[in-house]
């Protein structure tokens, strides 16, 4: 979708107050867009562009649920989730990612992702169960497990052509560029990240429903307990479906109805974007306000003498 001249609407501001002082101030753009793209509403510029990192680890789960690999492997919802989180490397989380490898029969040195301070094996990296659903279609077509990280490697350039296809832009238009933990990840707009989690929950296609119906239905496998993703698909039993990024970038798509939510906090600070997620999905009528106060509790109170203050709401376009 061309919006044609860039849509401004006011941004959101998070504030970091020390006991009711301003200290600190964060700034994030937002936008909520529908499965078809329209831009709905939004808070800054909606064509603002960020490095899409793990928030895109549901879209790049396409390839594993289209490939035939969960039935070939006999891998489950709970392994599907582990593919989609940026788990917090506990040994349930590490043995799920052991699991995929071992019903792939490939060993886990065959992991690329770094090995984490103080860890024993790359099975504790964040992104360890994403890097084990690209070596397992590696596995099933016959292609090259060692280069799997590689731009121009046959599972990169086939989940690239699943978000180019979802998005109907060419693939060769994407900006990619390698994430921390060594696989590509691209330059995306807000709006189109947004657009993403729309169709994530739309359930139009088939595939896309069961990317969400693992990650509502085992959230402890996506990020971890106490973690945003986690609690806020927990609390909100199936009806959303989360997923944060580093630098400050968070997504959220209401299940059932088609529409994403992508939130960008300009500096990168993750505590601003767990602020802004809050305010925003209660303005949108997305969780109730016990929810929102649960949440708050552990998202925007951060000690005896600070905490978070939002300011500001989205602009309906």
């Amino acid at each position: 979708m061309n919006l044609g001249k860039r849509n401004h609407a006011n941004s959101i501001a998070v504030n970091l107050l020390r006991e009711g002082i301003i200290e600190s101030v964060h700034k994030c753009q937002a936008v909520v867009s529908d499965a078809r793209g329209r831009v709905l509403s939004a808070a800054g510029d909606p064509q603002a562009e960020t490095f899409a990192r793990s928030a895109l680890k549901p879209i790049q789960a396409i390839a594993v649920s289209v490939s035939g690999v969960l039935e070939r492997y006999n891998l489950s919802d709970v392994d599907l989730a582990v593919i989609c989180g940026s788990h917090q490397g506990s040994i349930e989380q590490a043995r799920q990612v052991f699991n995929i490898l071992w019903h792939c029969d490939i060993e886990p040195n065959m992991l690329r992702c770094p090995m984490p301070e103080h860890a024993k094996s790359p099975l504790q990296h964040n992104c360890s169960g994403k890097h084990a659903g690209m070596l397992a279609i590696c596995q099933l077509q016959g292609w090259s497990l060692g280069a799997y990280m590689n731009r121009n490697h046959p599972v990169q350039e086939l989940i690239l052509a699943k978000m180019a296809e979802l998005l109907q832009m060419p693939a060769a238009e994407f900006i990619g560029v390698h994430d921390d933990c060594g696989v590509p990840t691209y330059l995306m707009e807000i709006r189109q990240l947004a657009h993403l989690y729309a169709q994530l929950a739309s359930h139009s296609q088939l595939h896309l429903e069961r990317i969400t119906r693992a990650m509502v239905s085992h959230p402890e496998m996506v990020a971890g307990k106490g973690e945003f993703d986690t609690e806020l698909m927990r609390l909100t039993e199936g009806q959303l479906v989360s997923k944060s990024g580093a630098e400050g970038l968070q997504c959220v798509g209401r299940i059932g109805e088609g529409l994403g939510l992508a939130i960008k906090v300009i500096d990168g600070a993750k505590r601003a974007k767990h602020a802004a997620a809050i305010h925003l999905l209660r303005q949108l009528g997305w969780i109730s306000p016990s929810i929102a106060e649960t949440l708050a509790e552990s998202f925007t109170i951060l000690g005896e003498f600070k905490r978070l203050e939002v300011v500001g709401e989205l602009s309906f376009i």
